[in-house]
């Protein structure tokens, strides 16, 4: 079975906030035929328990995202997510996570945030939005943190992926630029297949 060490292998994860998903199974399935084995599914989405549910059945890592409270927190791994992920930092849901035993990423832009995140024992910090401060950021980031594992969020697209990468991001997300609602909702996954291959091929350039 696929792990949370995927996103290391891949350098990258997938995100999906939508207001529809038509198959989230078949999302996953079409994600990872384009590369991307880790998907997170936000509670911004509305019945985002069923669609990480029925996600589990593929051959992905499936994970629960923008996870506010304690509650979330709980649902999502009541209904099968392998990881959680908050936007911000949380010790309420770092304490579900931990006791639970299931790997975390915690939300920071700052370096004191940062910081705070890793000492509550985080899988990994997601530095979002990554696009704000640029690649550079996570450069100057690692300086003093240098074995930290910093995931860029927001804004990242096959543009300028490899760039947070060569910058020593541990990994990238891909969000609407390979899942676009509208192709989502119309349950293209010829496209989506397209542009994750697309996304994964410019982190090898």
């Amino acid at each position: 079975m696929p792990t949370i060490d995927t996103i290391g292998d891949d350098r990258a994860m997938a995100l999906i906030r939508a207001s529809v998903i038509p198959d989230a199974a078949a999302l996953a399935d079409t994600l990872v035929a384009g590369g991307i084995h880790a998907i997170e599914f936000t509670y911004t989405t509305p019945d985002v328990e069923t669609h990480i549910t029925r996600a589990r059945s593929t051959d992905a890592v499936i994970g629960a995202g923008s996870v506010l409270t304690t509650a979330q927190a709980r649902s999502a791994l009541d209904a099968g997510a392998q990881f959680l992920v908050t936007p911000g930092l949380s010790a309420g849901v770092a304490e579900v996570a931990a006791a639970a035993g299931v790997p975390m990423m915690m939300g920071a832009f700052t370096p004191s945030e940062v910081m705070q995140a890793l000492a509550q024992g985080v899988w990994a910090v997601k530095v979002f939005p990554a696009q704000t401060a640029g690649p550079d950021h996570f450069a100057h980031l690692l300086g003093p943190l240098p074995t930290s594992r910093l995931i860029a969020s927001g804004g990242v697209d096959a543009s300028n992926a490899l760039s947070f990468l060569s910058a020593g991001a541990y990994a990238v997300t891909a969000g609407s630029s390979v899942v676009p609602a509208e192709a989502l909702a119309d349950s293209d996954w010829a496209d989506i297949r397209r542009r994750a291959a697309a996304f994964t091929a410019a982190l090898r350039s």
